[in-house]
C-alpha cells in the first residue's frame, strides 16, 4: 500500500490476482482496478506522482502504470521483482 505524493490517493496490490486497486483517500472509493500482473506485490511511486511502479514476481516484471491515465504504460523485464526501493548514484 502507498499513498500518492500528493496525499489524495492510495494504492494496494493483490498478491493473489494482480491487480492493483485505485481508491480515493476522502471518500474511500474505488477509482479503478488495474490488472498489472501476476504476484503485484511492491510498490512505488515517482515523487511527481506521474507514475507507479509495480513488482509482479511471477511473471518478472515491474508494471510501470501511468497514474494521469490510470493505465499501464510498460513493463521493465527484471527477474524476481517484488520488493522495490530506489537507488541514488552519489
Amino acid at each position: 500500500m502507498k499513498f500518492t505524493p500528493d496525499g489524495k490517493r492510495v494504492l494496494i496490490t493483490s498478491l493473489r490476482n494482480g491487480d492493483l486497486f485505485i481508491y480515493d483517500v476522502a471518500s474511500h472509493k474505488e477509482i479503478k482496478r488495474i490488472s498489472t500482473g501476476h504476484g503485484a506485490a511492491g510498490i512505488l511511486i515517482d515523487d511527481d506522482g506521474s507514475r507507479a511502479f509495480i513488482g509482479c514476481t511471477a511473471d518478472n516484471y515491474v508494471a510501470v502504470v501511468d497514474l494521469k491515465t490510470l493505465e499501464v504504460s510498460g513493463h521493465i523485464d527484471i527477474k524476481g521483482a517484488d520488493g522495490l526501493a530506489w537507488a541514488v548514484r552519489p
